[in-house]
């Protein structure tokens, strides 16, 4: 009988894991960067001076000291540890007053209504 309850006590002690095992750390969301939406991209019109463009996205994440004509948005969402989420917009300038939009978002007008 205790052979028996010793052998069985062995075996449950095989699939039995450890802690450590079983335990992961928790990972938090990280956020990083400019948040742009949508809505916030339709409101930028060609012709913009610089600080109204800062006034309707924020302070640009990177402003390039050689390039000063280009301003980049950068947004990263990290859940879990596994990235969810990025966004890169590019607002480009010329004689200080907006050009163009470049990267993942763009302005939603009549030409970006067609199928």
């Amino acid at each position: 009988m205790r052979k028996t309850l010793l052998l069985l006590l062995l075996l449950s002690g095989c699939s039995w894991k450890s802690p450590l095992e079983v335990v992961t750390p928790h990972k938090i969301d990280i956020q990083q960067g400019n948040v742009v939406t949508q809505e916030m991209i339709d409101k930028l019109k060609p012709g913009m001076t610089p600080s109204q463009v800062r006034f309707v996205l924020g302070t640009p994440l990177v402003v390039d000291p050689f390039r000063t004509d280009r301003w980049d948005y950068v947004y990263r969402l990290e859940q879990k540890g596994r990235l969810v989420e990025t966004r890169r917009i590019t607002v480009v300038f010329e004689d200080d007053r907006l050009k163009g939009i470049e990267g993942n978002v763009m302005p939603a007008g009549p030409e970006a209504q067609k199928p």
